[in-house]
């Protein structure tokens, strides 16, 4: 569905945010994209959105260049618009409609889709925010927004879904809800970005880990890399302590915080 080749990032005259990222992303596929606070991940999936453009590689969707130049033409406009969609950490960023119901509807009725009022009620229902329908957005918890702002993602039918940092507002047992009701998207590409291990591994089955320079350091089962203490190490996701025994003599030690971010 993606492919990126080469990609790098900077913010105009700034320092390099991304250097020489290449992969690529298929159909159904879910990736997890790991790494530190400040390393890129928003970054990396603003250019796959298409929102922000490479400072040099290429990014390619379904074989095609995705360009500004490209995203100025209706027609690719419309089909990649509706088959990408984004859900920021920080939900009030998606946020400005006066109800939730216009909320959800906003993105099927821009995308020319039939009936945005019954898509809105729907996924309202879907996400548990029915009861919120005449509600302004702003009165809603930051759960809540959370879950609107995913809702309005959905609304359109994306076929990948790229999601930055989707728990950050949401307690444990909204969190566990959010993790099974992606798991029960069929037929849905999915990239999220997240600090915490343990959720990581409910999300995909392949990690993307960025080291702190942006540059990609580890793409592979996530298995693999949840258990090699080196290269969290190595990307900033653990961190490393001394420990004394009980026989005077201490040690350093690597460990890893899987319930942190």
């Amino acid at each position: 569905m993606i492919e990126l080749e080469r990609v790098g990032f900077r913010y105009p005259e700034g320092p390099a945010v991304l250097a020489d990222i290449s992969f690529r992303l298929e159909t159904e596929e879910r990736v997890v994209l790991l790494g530190a606070n400040g390393c890129g991940k928003s970054s990396l999936l603003k250019l796959i959105d298409g929102l922000l453009d490479p400072s040099s590689g290429e990014i390619r969707y379904q074989g095609e260049a995705l360009t500004a130049k490209r995203l100025r033409q209706r027609d690719f406009a419309l089909r990649f618009r509706r088959d990408v969609g984004m859900v920021f950490q920080s939900p009030e960023a998606m946020l400005f409609n006066a109800t939730v119901a216009e909320e959800i509807a906003y993105g099927p009725e821009r995308l020319g889709m039939p009936d945005p009022a019954s898509v809105a009620k729907l996924w309202a229902g879907r996400l548990q925010l029915e009861k919120y329908l005449d509600t302004p957005p702003y009165h809603l918890s930051g759960g809540e927004k959370q879950r609107l702002a995913l809702a309005c993602v959905l609304a359109c039918q994306p076929r990948l879904l790229l999601l930055d940092e989707p728990t950050a507002n949401l307690d444990p047992r909204a969190t566990g809800w959010l993790v099974d009701f992606l798991l029960d998207q069929q037929g849905l590409t999915t990239l999220v970005t997240t600090q915490n291990l343990s959720l990581a591994a409910e999300l995909g089955q392949r990690a993307l880990i960025l080291g702190e320079d942006g540059r990609l350091i580890y793409d592979g089962p996530l298995q693999a890399a949840l258990k090699d203490t080196d290269l969290l190490w190595q990307a900033n996701l653990a961190h490393a302590h001394r420990h004394r025994h009980d026989d005077g003599t201490e040690h350093r030690h690597v460990h890893v915080h899987q319930d942190w971010g």
